[in-house]
C-alpha cells in the first residue's frame, strides 16, 4: 500500500465511524456529544441522511484505494468534501456561536485534511520532476 492508499484508508475508516455514529443511533449521538437529551424526528432524519451521504462517498474512496486510476480523484474529493464541511462549520461558528467540543474537533480535522491532500497530490509531481531532471 502506498501513502495515498493509506491516507484514503485512514480517511475512510474515520469517516465511517463518524457516519455510523450519526446514523445508527442519532439520539445517542445527540446525548453523548451534542448536549441534547432528545432529537426531533426531523433532526434524526437529517443525521441519518448525512450518514448515508458519508457512507456513499466512502464507496468511492475505497474504490480509489483499489483502483489506482481513481486514487488522485478520490483524494481531491476528500479535500473538497472537508473544505465544504469546514467552511459551513466556520460560518455557523461566526453566526451561531461555538458548538459542542466534538464539533470543534471535527472542524479542526476538516481543515487539516486540505493541506495533507494537497501534499499527497503534489508529492508525485515533485518526484516525477526530480526523476526527469536526473535523466
Amino acid at each position: 500500500m502506498n501513502l495515498k492508499q493509506i491516507y484514503l484508508a485512514f480517511f475512510s475508516i474515520t469517516l465511517s465511524i463518524i457516519a455510523l455514529m450519526y446514523g445508527v443511533q442519532p439520539n445517542w449521538f445527540a446525548v453523548m456529544f451534542l448536549e441534547n437529551a432528545s432529537l426531533t424526528t426531523n433532526a434524526s432524519h437529517v443525521l441519518r441522511a448525512v450518514s448515508g451521504l458519508y457512507l456513499s462517498l466512502l464507496t468511492f474512496f475505497v474504490y480509489g484505494i483499489v483502483n489506482p486510476k481513481y486514487t488522485d480523484t478520490a483524494i481531491v474529493i476528500t479535500a473538497i468534501f472537508c473544505l465544504g464541511l469546514a467552511m459551513g462549520r466556520t460560518i455557523s461558528i461566526l453566526f451561531d456561536g461555538l458548538p459542542s467540543p466534538i464539533l470543534l474537533v471535527y472542524v479542526g480535522m476538516e481543515y487539516a485534511i486540505i493541506p495533507i491532500a494537497y501534499f499527497l497530490l503534489k508529492k508525485d509531481k515533485l518526484h516525477q520532476k526530480l526523476k526527469f531532471e536526473n535523466i
